[in-house]
């Protein structure tokens, strides 16, 4: 099975990715984790590229593309390879980050971004999008770092991600971040069954998951 967190920095989608790792595993799932971009020599290359706040101002088309680049190395060199050898992966982010950040509030074509995607990706889709929602002033305030180039692109244009975020994409479960953390891990474990039950049905994963 293959999931991916997203929602705008700040609105705890490490913090509730590691929480569902641990879940599983403590379930017995093999589940392994990667970011993108990133997770790969090449891809931690880019990663650098595309976050630091030193380099010229980057044209959104050309942002778009190295992330492209990135994810299509991540999938060939530890995603698909992952799910062949059975396991579970869950990604930090994916092809619906490019589509909310460069295309609904960076204004490139959202069908095209698509279309480049399933290029880069080979058609490789997430089981689901777990997308966290929160204010922007909320999750500003929880970034304790220094804003890398992303995140200092303003929030007039993160109040236009978070509008546009996954809104009518079908493979999704949006949640409230300003939650308690143990009433959003709750959700998506909840979603968790479904899709295990249609790739695997098991006994024992239904009767584990009823006592949550």
């Amino acid at each position: 099975m293959f999931f991916s967190f997203d929602g705008i920095d700040g609105a705890g989608k490490s913090t509730q990715l590691e929480l569902f790792c641990h879940w599983l595993r403590e379930l017995g799932h093999d589940v392994v984790s990667c970011r993108d971009p990133g997770s790969t020599r090449i891809g931690e290359r880019i990663r650098e590229l595309l976050l630091s706040v030193e380099d010229q101002p980057m044209d959104n088309t050309t942002e778009m593309l190295l992330y492209m680049a990135a994810r299509a190395q991540l999938v060939q060199e530890f995603i698909r390879p992952q799910l062949q050898l059975g396991r579970t992966v869950v990604t930090d982010r994916f092809l619906l980050s490019n589509v909310v950040y460069q295309g609904h509030a960076g204004g490139l074509d959202v069908g095209s971004i698509w279309q480049v995607g399933d290029i880069a990706t080979a058609g490789l889709v997430p089981d689901t999008y777990f997308v966290l929602d929160i204010s922007v002033d909320a999750a500003m305030a929880r970034i304790a770092r220094t804003p890398d180039r992303m995140e200092r692109k303003g929030a007039e244009y993160f109040q236009r991600v978070r509008q546009k975020g996954a809104k009518d994409f079908e493979r999704r479960v949006l949640r409230q971040g300003a939650r308690v953390i143990e009433q959003v891990i709750q959700v998506f474990l909840h979603h968790f069954i479904q899709i295990a039950r249609r790739h695997r049905p098991h006994h024992q994963l239904h009767s584990v998951f009823m006592t949550i």
